[in-house]
């Protein structure tokens, strides 16, 4: 077994804030995806967990330079896997 054999997939919207992980694919509609990719949220791009509001409120990622505030419903479509 190798390192990656412990790396499982999973959603952005369970990550720890300060958490830097790996896009690995976005389960969204075609609508939202275009969005995101225009916003830099690409597969192979890395992603931080920036900040994480209360009560299941928004999440404030940053993709490259970009900052990015998604609700907890859209983060939990990025599938992300962590270094």
């Amino acid at each position: 077994m190798n390192a990656n054999d412990f790396n499982p997939h999973t959603p952005l919207s369970s990550l720890a804030i300060g958490t830097v992980a790996t896009i690995t694919d976005i389960h969204t509609d075609d609508a939202l995806r275009q969005r995101l990719q225009a916003l830099g949220f690409r597969m192979g791009k890395p992603i931080e967990i920036i900040r994480k509001a209360r009560f299941n409120g928004p999440v404030q990622v940053r993709v490259g330079t970009t900052d990015v505030m998604l609700r907890l419903s859209e983060a939990a479509k990025i599938e992300v896997r962590t270094a």
